[in-house]
């Protein structure tokens, strides 16, 4: 199975472009809500809870761990490829790929404030292309908005316009959405931004990194391909998360409380 986990509701976005670029794949998902946010978090904290649920997901069956969350992307990776013995894939690293290969020369990142404040697109995109500039702006209150379903609220939409503001006026080209709760926001988003601005979504492309993958590793994809179907846990099982998770990926799955940490 490929696993999957984030803070929170975010990452099944990428549970969905699984099942779009990846179909007859087993997925197992974890959404740490017991202890979310993570972007408010000490590194020490994210990393520790990074292992823990990789360990989980791992002792699903997961053959693979995609981090869907971008702050454990840029705080806990290495921590985790040198602790688990399966591939591990991060939302950053793609993101930035596909930003330069798009881009004219100004790229704006919107994130938690634990990834804005690791400089992770910075320092990546300098390394891949240093003619790049990056502008970084936190947005703190998208991942609570996405999680209270305020998706259409007019009061989103202003909050979207002021976080944004900052970014149109260095006059970016390309925006990485650097949260995978904020494609949720997708159009809020382009609205305060405007038509012309290259939106990157971290989910989708990360996923396509996964499918290269595979393709050269014949013999793990037919492992994932032995037990198919969609397991979703959470470390502090609601009803409110249960009803967006239905909505947001249109199928009736069981969501089951899973025991982290």
């Amino acid at each position: 199975m490929i696993g999957v986990f984030d803070s929170g509701l975010g990452g099944l976005t990428v549970v969905r472009e699984i099942w779009r670029q990846l179909p007859g794949r087993g997925v197992v998902y974890l959404g740490d809500t017991a202890r979310t946010p993570y972007g408010t978090k000490s590194r020490r904290l994210i990393q520790g809870y990074s292992l823990q649920d990789a360990d989980f997901l791992i002792s699903k069956g997961a053959k693979v761990i995609v981090v869907a969350c971008n702050t454990a992307s840029a705080q806990a990776v290495e921590t985790l490829r040198r602790h688990v013995d399966v591939p591990v894939f991060e939302v950053v690293t793609p993101a930035v790929n596909s930003a330069a290969a798009l881009t004219s020369g100004r790229v704006g990142v919107i994130g938690t404030r634990g990834t804005v404040r690791s400089g992770v697109y910075e320092r990546k995109m300098k390394r891949l292309s240093p003619r790049i500039k990056v502008f970084s702006s936190a947005c703190p209150l998208f991942v609570p908005l996405v999680e209270e379903g305020w998706i259409k609220r007019s009061e989103t939409v202003s909050i979207a316009k002021e976080y944004l503001r900052p970014l149109r006026l260095r006059r970016i080209d390309t925006l990485i959405l650097g949260c995978t709760h904020y494609p949720f926001l997708r159009s809020v988003i382009r609205q305060a931004v405007g038509s012309e601005i290259r939106l990157i979504d971290p989910a989708h492309d990360t996923v396509a990194e996964l499918a290269v993958y595979l393709k050269q590793h014949p013999e793990l994809d037919a492992v994932l391909r032995i037990k198919r179907g969609t397991s979703i846990y959470v470390s502090d099982l609601t009803e409110h998360f249960a009803s967006l998770a239905r909505d947001w990926l249109g199928r009736r799955l069981r969501v089951r409380s899973a025991e982290v940490g």
